[in-house]
């Protein structure tokens, strides 16, 4: 998803693409048979049609390949890669011209800019590339900022970004099984046993065809040396999603259990021990955004709902502290107490703001525990960007 700033004539264009393999171009084929009203019209609409492939018009994939439209999914493990290009596309020379990426995930901002430095000069009609690489370690929702900052020919500093937003909810495991004997061995029974705290869908059936029907066939025979992969989707429990204290650092995700046979009709079996993977750490006090309105009016206060979930092993005593910018101002009173948190716990806080400015605004709120009974402050426990809304005229 792309969300823009307030609207203004700049004279830098940003594009931002998605790095991925094309998939091949499908169509849906018309046909009739040749006594019906059309005759050979629709074969003579798909021989014309450059999409199809020359002898082979009726089936639906074509000769031609599509670029993603979209940033599509983003899975864990996988490594998201894009392409960043600023065209100048008006008459003037710009200067200065800077081009930063940041990637925001629901624990870090991480820094995807190859070079931080300006480049001097940007003549018309010529343009500034980058490809950022990144490998998705966390679930939950990930923002590509993309932030652009430059100079007119009349000294005026100019300053724009975009936004794109992709999910990660699911995690993804591949097992690879290969025949190390010297005779084949016919699969009984490959399966993922989750842990309590997920569930898990197979991938090793065809789509589409008869009900569990394998992707390696029927008989399902494994060749001496052989290898096989199969694929697991593994998703968190709607209770266990909820608490993000449960699924972080070191968790087990399940067992695999395999059975096969022999030539000779033979059985043997083995089971995994339990699997463990590492899920991505939100330190002790984590801070989401339940609702807030995408468009609000200026000057009128507005509702939001965020959710405070404690995932750490202790009770922590919060207090709520509101900070205004230029732009955004809390509605409440700031530095009361929220009460104690337990562990695994969560508490949903709705808070009143109001924007002074036009335009698409960043608000921010500040969650710090109180100083422990020995007198020693504690570290800033949290400090999260809420969310981007933007402010127009009532």
């Amino acid at each position: 998803m792309e969300v823009n700033q307030a609207k203004q004539e700049h004279l830098l264009a940003l594009k931002v693409m998605r790095l991925t393999k094309p998939t091949l171009f499908t169509n849906m084929p018309v046909t009739c048979e040749d006594r019906d009203l059309p005759g050979d019209l629709f074969d003579q609409l798909m021989r014309e049609d450059p999409s199809t492939i020359n002898g082979a018009e009726a089936l639906m994939l074509g000769e031609m390949l599509t670029l993603p439209q979209n940033f599509g999914n983003i899975f864990l493990g996988e490594t998201f890669s894009s392409y960043i290009s600023v065209h100048n596309d008006s008459s003037q020379v710009v200067k200065d011209v800077l081009v930063k990426a940041d990637l925001q995930t629901s624990s870090q901002r991480l820094n995807l800019s190859a070079s931080n430095s300006a480049v001097a000069e940007l003549q018309p009609e010529c343009c500034i590339d980058d490809v950022i690489h990144h490998e998705v370690k966390e679930i939950g929702t990930h923002i590509l900022v993309c932030a652009v900052s430059y100079t007119t020919q009349y000294g005026e500093k100019l300053y724009f970004r975009k936004f794109f937003k992709f999910q990660t909810d699911e995690v993804f495991l591949e097992a690879q099984i290969q025949n190390i004997t010297t005779s084949p061995m016919f699969m009984e029974k490959v399966s993922l046993e989750p842990s309590m705290m997920y569930n898990v869908t197979e991938l090793n059936t065809v789509a589409g065809g008869e009900d569990g029907e394998s992707t390696f066939g029927k008989m399902s025979y494994l060749q001496p040396t052989d290898t096989r992969q199969y694929l697991y989707c593994l998703k968190p429990k709607p209770e266990y999603a909820e608490k993000a204290g449960v699924i972080k650092g070191v968790t087990v995700i399940g067992k695999l259990d395999i059975v096969w046979k022999t030539n000779l009709g033979e059985r043997g079996r083995l089971q995994t021990s339990q699997l463990q993977r590492m899920a991505p750490g939100y330190g002790d006090i984590r801070l989401s955004l339940e609702m807030i309105p995408d468009t609000v009016n200026l000057e009128e206060p507005f509702d939001i709902i965020c959710k405070i979930t404690n995932c750490s092993e202790r009770t922590m005593d919060l207090e709520l502290e509101m900070c205004n910018t230029r732009s955004i101002h809390w509605c409440g009173v700031s530095g009361r107490q929220l009460g104690k948190l337990s562990p695994g716990a969560f508490l949903s806080l709705p808070l009143t703001l109001l924007s002074s400015v036009q335009g698409l605004q960043v608000g921010w709120r500040r969650l710090d525990e109180p100083p422990p009974p020995s007198g020693r402050f504690s570290p800033l426990t949290n400090v999260l960007r809420v969310h981007r809304f933007r402010a127009s005229p009532g």
